[in-house]
């Protein structure tokens, strides 16, 4: 059933004549230009959305070209390549296609990317294909299999390991969410007799010993495929443990854009005391929306031990928690304990282990003047139906006197960054649909340059008067339980039917993916699903490029301590996939929000056509806009202005740059690899690309012909 693949050479003026490179091109400094953009063409499916996702994250520039839309591009030798200043240029460093070849038989389109991936040696990613001759690899009949791989574990080769994907310690797990739900679907199988194909991630062969080919490169014809042979999307583990080096591959480790594995924890209301949830009551006693005449609060606060079991968790993981901290609980508490308070006394002996963020002092709705005689509560409004405000005084006071008793208390502030209570002076939906029109005024009067915002409600960043917003994922494990039961009953209570005792929420909106089919166990739902759905959800924003920090209460500290087993699994289970010169990045709210704002400048300017880079030999320019931060990953060594570029991460160096307006030059180790020298390059296959087959009867995903 192996078919041979007949070439014709071309002579070299025929291929130029073909690319539309200027005649005598082979004759002068035929070293290319590559620009530094990736050509993605789709065919709409979720594998090479995923890697256009990588790409964006990343801030590495590319165009995508939809196979299914009509009146798109065709992409030919002039599309491809064409001549810079008398140089030949590719306009693309590398090529992502749906498959192994997604054209028609015969295609020109086809014939076109194998001439340009041939002379400039350009790398070729197959996002997701079948198993068989044609990408190197024997059909799965023949030994290896087709099916799910849900839950089972891959490993990184060795020559995985020394190559794109060195970072990782060598296991690729794949989840299973749902058993009811097929979530990867593989082909796993050998190399073809003779094929130069190098394994970078195998999985065993359901049945058997040896292991099949889920990643490898196939080097043929003078072309070099990533093939990939499981389905993915953007979201799964799988593919957010493989995309870095994914990318990496295709771009021999030089491109615009850096990417880093990102953990930052905010622990809200610190000093202050947090109101418990009740079971019987079905709310929160303290709660403005819990009004039952019987709803006495019972506050959840930190103890000493408390604050000692955190600084050990940190010293175990080598990790910082951010604490934001109300001055008024502690001062409230001495009141009340005739000027005792056991917590803040080791708080602030232990200052030195925590980052601290001005909470506020007392923690107060800083948005409208809130009407509770009514439930949800609404804003109150004068006479003439205008909103009630908190003032611009009483905004500035809590931010002030919060920041004063942190100073006094010898806390290591930094001025500028902000978190209110409940996220409050911004808008909430649907009581509060605009921002108090004081809170900007406020911020300006206290030099607040970074202000806490709720990813939930607003996942982009954007400003309120001077500040500017940093975007925090609340975690699932809530502000009102200090006990693993209680969470569980509140959890049980949100999603659950009303026939389960539930609140309906889920009836109501059926889009919620937490809903539970029944409620959960009080002695072992925390444990058993809870925390590994919240663990898979953090820990997918770790993966994925993602800066915005996570945030939890005081409370989640305190009694039970059911923070930890969240934290723990994201750390664990993170250190247990990569290799140390991967660590979890761990920066603070006013870092994070200036990479979040660098990354929306970078984008908007690759948006405007502001941005144009290219590589040639060792040299790489970039071309920005004065004043414009570039983010570029390189190969260890590479420098800027003379000077070492960038930090070490992951087997490479990346970072930001700030551009003059004039062309900003960097310049690559002498043992990075490099384009193709020579215009002419490898001699391509003449005429149409080949018609690719399988036998009959073999079940082919991408869309082939299959016949006997």
């Amino acid at each position: 059933m192996k078919r041979t693949l007949r070439t014709t050479v071309l002579t070299v003026g025929v291929l130029i004549a073909a690319l539309g490179l200027p005649a005598g091109a082979a004759h002068a400094d035929t070293t290319p230009r590559v620009d530094l953009r990736v050509l993605v063409v789709s065919d709409g499916g979720p594998s090479t959305d995923a890697i256009a996702a990588e790409l964006a994250a990343a801030g590495t520039p590319y165009t995508r070209i939809d196979l299914t839309q009509s009146g798109r591009t065709v992409i030919d030798a002039g599309f491809l390549a064409d001549t810079v200043d008398g140089r030949p240029r590719a306009k693309f460093q590398a090529v992502v296609l749906p498959n192994d070849n997604p054209f028609p038989a015969g295609s020109a389109e086809m014939a076109a990317l194998t001439a340009y991936e041939q002379t400039y040696d350009i790398p070729q990613v197959d996002a997701y294909t079948y198993a068989r001759p044609e990408a190197g690899l024997q059909y799965p009949v023949h030994g290896g299999y087709s099916g799910s791989i849900d839950g089972k574990r891959a490993e990184v080769t060795a020559a995985g390991r020394s190559g794109p994907f060195g970072y990782l310690d060598g296991a690729v797990p794949f989840e299973d969410n749902d058993p009811t739900v097929g979530e990867s679907y593989a082909y796993l199988s050998k190399p073809v007799a003779g094929a130069d194909f190098t394994p970078y991630v195998q999985a065993t062969i359901p049945g058997q010993s040896a292991k099949g080919t889920l990643v490898g490169e196939y080097r043929h014809d003078g072309r070099r495929e990533l093939v990939v042979t499981f389905v993915y999307n953007q979201y799964q583990q799988q593919f957010r443990l493989l995309a870095r080096g994914i990318v990496e591959w295709m771009t021999g480790g030089v491109h615009l854009g850096a990417s880093r594995n990102y953990f930052s924890v905010h622990v809200d209301d610190v000093f202050a005391a947090d109101d418990r949830w009740n079971s019987t009551l079905n709310c929160t006693p303290g709660d403005v929306d819990c009004t039952d005449p019987n709803a006495t609060p019972d506050p959840i606060r930190m103890t000493a031990a408390d604050v000692d079991h955190a600084v050990d968790w940190q010293n175990d993981k080598d990790f910082t928690l951010d604490f934001a901290y109300n001055g008024a609980g502690s001062v409230d508490h001495r009141e009340d304990n005739n000027g005792a308070d056991a917590l803040a006394d080791r708080l602030i002996a232990r200052r030195g282990e925590f980052r601290w963020i001005n909470h506020t002092y007392s923690h107060p709705f800083l948005g409208c003047v809130q009407d509770t005689t009514v439930v949800p509560w609404k804003c109150a409004t004068d006479a003439d139906g205008s909103t009630r405000w908190m003032s611009r005084n009483d905004i500035s006071d809590e931010i002030a006197t919060n920041r004063v008793w942190g100073e006094r208390a010898g806390l290591p502030l930094v001025n500028d960054e902000l978190v209110t209570g409940e996220h409050s002076g911004m808008k909430v939906l649907p009581q509060q649909p605009e921002d108090n029109p004081n809170l900007a005024l406020a911020l300006g009067d206290n030099g607040i340059g970074w202000l806490g915002s709720d990813n939930s409600r607003e996942p982009v960043q954007r400003r309120v008067g001077p500040a500017t917003t940093v975007p925090r994922y609340p975690m699932n494990v809530f502000y009102n339980a200090g006990r693993a039961a209680e969470q569980v009953d509140e959890y049980n209570w949100i999603y659950t039917s009303r026939a389960q005792g539930g609140s309906g929420i889920c009836e109501d909106n059926p889009a919620t993916t937490t809903c539970l089919p029944a409620p959960l166990s009080a002695a072992t739902g925390y444990a058993d699903h809870i925390v590994p759905l919240e663990t898979r959800i953090a820990l997918g924003h770790v993966l994925a490029n993602d800066p915005k920090p996570h945030f939890i209460h005081q409370s989640n500290l305190a009694e039970d301590r059911i923070a930890y087993p969240v934290l723990n699994g994201v750390l664990d289970g993170y250190e247990a996939l990569f290799t140390e010169d991967t660590p979890v990045v761990n920066p603070r709210m006013r870092d994070i929000g200036t990479e979040l704002r660098r990354r929306a400048d970078w984008q908007a300017a690759l948006r405007a056509g502001e941005v144009t880079a290219h590589r040639i030999g060792d040299t790489v320019t970039v071309d920005a806009p004065d004043g414009l931060a570039v983010p570029a990953t390189l190969p260890t060594g590479a420098k800027v202005a003379g000077a070492a570029f960038g930090e070490a991460y992951a087997g490479a160096v990346s970072g930001w740059t700030p551009s003059t307006g004039e062309p900003l030059t960097l310049t690559l180790p002498a043992s990075a690899p490099a384009p193709a020298a020579d215009a002419g390059g490898p001699a391509p296959a003449t005429g149409p690309a080949p018609k690719t087959r399988v036998p009959a009867g073999v079940t082919d995903p991408v869309g082939h012909t299959a016949d006997g």
